[in-house]
């Protein structure tokens, strides 16, 4: 494998630098590697070595060429001349220069990278892992320092390899984490080396946190001073969130053993709070990620995830972690905003689901005496006020953690909720600091108007559907709510939901003049406005009645349904809109009921295309793929300097176009609604049809109606009769048409339907096929199995039985050779015991059986004497009578075919006779 590998960079070696500088290259490594090798003179070696260093740590093409050949003379330098201390320096230097890449930023991504080759192939050399930790030891500076930096590299380019090889040597994390305990250098090369380790390997992070990592970071990160201190503390706080980052156990060791008074530390600001360089920056959103984890509890997979992450937020609720999180978020103006945002993210993660923590952040007060306001103020007025769209998604993400499940904590918001005088209402939100909270948010939804902005309506919406979240009370409290005209010409004062719904209108107007600018101020204030419209109108009949009591409402909604210009969100959440004005429609009255919403919806929209608006909307975005929160990165060298430079976290993501809808709805559309309107919309169909199946009856048949009337003359009873008839025509064609556009709607849905099916069948039938075909082959190959198979057990049976036969055959020989046996050794010794009797007893048995021989012979040769004679008379006789025949014309040789093979077989008989008589 390894000389594959080394004939394959050669030959990269001639592909990329071409033949001739390629064979100099070569030739020239190859000749210092060999000085290295086989110098007779030390200074000589070291002299090679150095030259090797220079040109591979500065040209590409020396670079491969050494990859080539030079790793096994190096690694035999390390692991036989460990005395001469400039070798081994040199051998690591140069090692150090191969795996170094040179200018990465000019090259492009498809030319070879000789020092990411170099790296892979080292990693591969056997002896390479165990032989750099045993350099570890060593006690000369540099042989040290240039180790770490080998294996860095190895790391960076091929972690689970190293990683693997780790884990195999007994005490190689020992060595790494004493490192930790070295000089200053050292110290942050081994942490660098720590960091890239414990990224992905939990069974390595488990060893790293017994070995005492959580007390050498902190310590480290005090030495270096907390989070004024430099990239060190970074790598620190790295290390230290890699550790607890999928593991509970850790967490749970770092707060019974350390504790988080050292993290808690770093969170504090020191001296001159309003100098904040990008370093502090991204060493204070490290310690807010640790924050974060430790809020998170572990990972999802973990049993006691829910435990762990209440047990953290206890013990850094007691560590007044909340004080430190409102100063980084909202007390101090000259934090930068990506540490305002994430220190916001945390102060929703700590309250969320936790009443007590709830109740702390309602309790505190920002500002020193007389100027202080509630905390939960402060944060609604970053939100109204702040023109970076990332720190009003995490002051929104407070208010959502404060509200979910919280209905006391939504009743006392929703309390403050008292209209101010108009003039109060047009009044910048700085110029009254003690205004209430409720005062604050009715500002913000009724701003806007005069100079055509309605982002700090939109965002206040977003504040007043979490207050009103699952809350009927809350729901009715803010029906009550009446905004002041601007002036009482203008007339009487409206309801705070029709000021919502025409300011949803106003949006759309507005949206459309930026679209013809080019602008794209308000193209997400809509739908924003319609997630507070559906959340207002769940569950709540009141609502629905004050929605409707204004006609236009009701015309706009189906006019944004059937407006193609508009997103598919927007006229999905438009669809919910009217759908909820039919399954919680409790009204009696003519064209406001159930019925009369179902009728205008067929009639101006159809409802084949009102129930599209539906499968169009669950296709965007929101509904796929994209999450209700936004992800975020963890910090690394590589990442966190371009996210701490932003003034705007991901703000570049966001003005990305995934599709029309605005990416910001991802974020300020949580899965709580959006699995809200995926169930309304299944409770809309259903009501929608049964309405539709039992329709309502416009005029009641009296019988009495039929009955002539006292006084009442034919004429005028036959007049009545005809125009209660004509009456009934008309109501019996008007539901005649209304149920033929329904017959209509429906095959339309189901010609939409079969157009679909149609649109994927032919991929369907074409796998369809392959798998039909796929089938019957495996059923051929299965029966053919099956038969070779019912073969094989015959022919096992056959075997079988033959060796049973064969085995009772070899049985019986072998007794039958004992009894033989027995008989011959009896035989024999009967035949002695003769012959210790003596020739005067008994015959010579010898002698007896030759005279019989000879006799027998005498006999026989007689017999065939005579036969001899007999034989030739007959052959005599035969010729003669083959020769009259021969006369007379017949075919003496077809008379005798056959017969002696008569004969023969009657003598066969014969003999066999006379054997059976024998």
């Amino acid at each position: 494998m390894k000389m594959d590998l080394m004939s394959g960079y050669k030959g990269v070696v001639g592909l990329v630098f071409g033949n001739e500088n390629s064979s100099n290259e070569d030739r020239y490594v190859e000749r210092l590697l060999d000085r290295i090798s086989n110098g007779k003179l030390p200074e000589d070696r070291r002299n090679a070595i150095t030259e090797l260093q220079a040109v591979v740590s500065e040209n590409q093409a020396f670079q491969l060429a050494f990859g080539a050949m030079g790793f096994p003379v190096l690694l035999s330098v390390l692991k036989e001349e460990r005395d001469d201390v400039e070798m081994v320096r040199g051998a690591l230097e140069t090692l150090v220069g191969a795996l170094t890449p040179i200018n990465p930023s000019k090259g492009s991504s498809n030319e070879v990278q000789p020092a990411l080759m170099n790296t892979d192939l080292l990693s591969r050399e056997a002896e390479c892992i165990p032989l750099l930790l045993s350099l570890l030891e060593e006690e000369d500076f540099y042989v040290r320092y240039y180790t770490l930096q080998i294996l860095t590299s190895l790391l960076t380019n091929s972690p689970p390899r190293l990683q693997e090889a780790i884990l195999t040597i007994p005490r190689g994390i020992t060595r790494l984490m004493d490192m930790l305990m070295d000089r200053e250098v050292i110290r942050n090369e081994a942490l660098l080396l720590l960091t890239h380790l414990t990224r992905e390997a939990e069974e390595i992070q488990k060893i790293v946190v017994f070995e005492g990592a959580f007390e050498k970071i902190f310590n480290i990160v005090r030495e270096e001073g907390n989070s004024d201190g430099g990239v060190v503390v970074q790598d620190c706080l790295e290390l230290l969130n890699n550790l607890l980052r999928s593991i509970a156990s850790n967490q749970v060791l770092l707060r019974e053993t350390m504790g988080f008074d050292s993290l808690i530390s770093i969170l504090k600001l020191r001296g001159s709070t309003f100098t904040f360089t990008q370093q502090k920056t991204i060493n204070l959103l490290s310690a807010l990620e640790t924050i974060e984890l430790l809020l998170k509890g572990g990972s999802e997979s973990d049993v006691g995830k829910d435990i762990n992450k209440q047990a953290n937020k206890t013990t850094l609720v007691q560590k007044k972690l909340l004080d430190h999180l409102l100063i980084l978020g909202i007390e101090s103006q000259w934090v930068p905003v990506a540490v305002r945002c994430v220190a916001m993210r945390c102060i929703g993660n700590l309250i969320a689901g936790d009443s007590k923590n709830r109740d702390l952040l309602a309790s505190r007060v920002i500002g020193e005496e007389p100027q202080v306001e509630p905390a939960l103020n402060t944060i609604l007025r970053m939100l109204l006020r702040t023109s970076n769209m990332q720190e009003f998604i995490a002051a929104d993400y407070v208010f959502k953690s404060f509200c979910e499940k919280n209905a006391d904590g939504q009743s006392m918001l929703a309390s403050t909720l008292t209209p101010q005088p108009y003039s109060m209402n047009h009044a910048f939100l700085e110029e009254d600091a003690n205004m209430s909270f409720g005062s604050m948010l009715l500002h913000g939804l009724t701003s806007g108007e005069n100079d055509g902005d309605l982002e700090t309506c939109c965002r206040a919406s977003s504040v007043l559907s979490h207050i009103l979240k699952d809350n009927l009370q809350c729901k009715e409290r803010v029906l009550q709510i009446e905004i002041e005209a601007p002036m009482q010409s203008l007339g009487a004062p409206e309801s705070l939901m029709h000021r919502m719904v025409k300011y949803l209108a106003l949006a759309s107007s507005m949206k459309s003049r930026d679209e013809k600018s080019n602008t794209s101020g308000n193209s997400y204030v809509q739908a924003i406005i319609l997630k507070l419209l559906i959340t207002w109108l769940a569950d709540c009949p009141s609502a629905v009645c004050c929605f409707l009591d204004a006609r236009p409402h009701l015309t706009y909604l189906l006019e944004l349904v059937s407006n193609l210009s508009e997103t598919v969100c927007i006229r999905g959440f438009a669809a919910v809109v009217l759908g909820e004005c039919v399954i919680y429609n409790k009204s009696t009255d003519s064209g406001k009921d159930a019925f009369g919403i179902v009728d205008i919806i067929s009639q101006k929209v159809g409802l084949s295309s009102y129930f599209l608006k539906f499968d169009e909307m669950r296709k965007s975005f929101i509904f796929t793929g994209m999450e209700s929160s936004v992800s975020y990165k963890s910090f690394t060298r590589s990442s966190a300097a371009s996210m701490a430079d932003s003034e705007d976290v991901n703000e570049n993501d966001l003005s990305e176009k995934k599709s029309r809808d605005h990416p910001i709805l991802s974020s300020i559309l949580d899965s709580y609604f959006v699995n809200l309107v995926k169930s309304l919309e299944a409770n809309i169909r259903e009501q929608i049809v049964k309405v539709y199946s039992q329709p309502k009856i416009k005029v009641a048949v009296v019988p009495a109606e039929l009955e002539q009337k006292s006084g009442e003359s034919d004429s005028e009873y036959i007049k009545r009769l005809k125009a209660f008839v004509e009456k009934q025509c008309s109501e019996i064609q008007d539901l005649v048409l209304r149920n033929a556009t329904l017959a209509e709607d429906l095959a339309k849905t189901g010609n939409s339907y079969q157009s679909e099916q149609r649109a994927s069948g032919g991929s369907d039938r074409v796998q369809v096929e392959t798998l039909r075909r796929d089938l019957q082959e495996s059923s051929e190959r299965l029966e053919m199995l099956k038969a070779e198979k019912a073969k094989v057990e015959s022919e096992a049976i056959m075997y079988q039985n033959l060796a049973g036969k064969t085995e009772a055959d070899l049985r019986s020989l072998s007794d039958a050779y004992n009894s033989l046996e027995q008989s011959n050794l009896q035989l024999e010794n009967e035949v002695k015991a003769l012959k210790r009797g003596g020739p005067s007893t008994f015959p010579d048995v010898e002698a007896i059986k030759a005279e019989a021989r000879e006799e027998v012979q005498k006999e026989s040769e007689g017999e065939l004497n005579d036969l001899l004679v007999c034989l030739g008379q007959e052959q005599s006789r035969v010729e003669r009578l083959s020769a009259r025949l021969s006369e007379l014309g017949e075919d003496v040789d077809k008379l005798l075919e056959g017969i002696g093979d008569d004969i023969g077989a009657e003598d066969g008989e014969d003999s066999d006779d006379d054997e059976d008589d024998k």
